[in-house]
């Protein structure tokens, strides 16, 4: 995958696919201690000891429609590469926690990509899953969380246009606020 933010898509994917309600997704960058940390929760089905064990193998999966699984690997190895690691924490029935750290200043670190994108496209395919997003950048902090915005919307869905469009202004003027572009 060419950045951070489609693997976070993928894994935030593979949570709703194994059933989530909730999924919290947190973006962690503290440039003095050279690290980048992204972390995927959700309350779905939860993955198997087995499951984990098999990560690192790209021909593994658990689906009937493709024979490969590189949803989990492909983290493994970009973090890797950046010299970083994985870990994944999971109970069965209870949900899954992945965990990705990289050394912030790795040269082979894949760029964080357009997390307002990311998030809209989660949020408007999927209104009826709470998300909760939080990106810390050094000392600054933005998080949005559909479940506080969903009272604030009465009739209106989390995905009617004119909602979207405020949500992914926020997320983006949140972004900027962080000192990103």
């Amino acid at each position: 995958m060419e950045d951070i933010s489609l693997h976070i898509l993928d894994i935030a994917e593979n949570s709703i696919a194994a059933g989530a309600t909730i999924i919290k997704i947190t973006i962690s960058e503290d440039a003095g201690k050279d690290v980048l940390l992204v972390e995927i929760e959700d309350n779905g089905s939860g993955i198997t000891d087995e499951f984990i064990k098999k990560v690192p193998d790209p021909f593994y999966t658990t689906r009937t429609t493709r024979k490969t699984g590189f949803g989990l690997s492909l983290l493994a190895q970009s973090a890797r590469e950046a010299g970083g690691d994985i870990s994944i924490k999971s109970k069965e029935g209870k949900g899954a926690a992945i965990s990705a750290c990289f050394k912030y200043s790795h040269i082979d670190r894949k760029p964080l990509g357009n997390i307002a994108d990311t998030l809209i496209v989660l949020i408007a395919g999927n209104p009826q899953i709470d998300f909760l997003y939080e990106h810390r950048r050094n000392d600054k902090v933005y998080s949005i969380n559909t479940k506080e915005i969903r009272p604030e919307l009465g009739e209106a869905p989390l995905n009617f246009p004119a909602v979207i469009n405020v949500i992914r202004k926020d997320i983006e003027d949140g972004i900027k606020g962080l000192g990103m572009v």
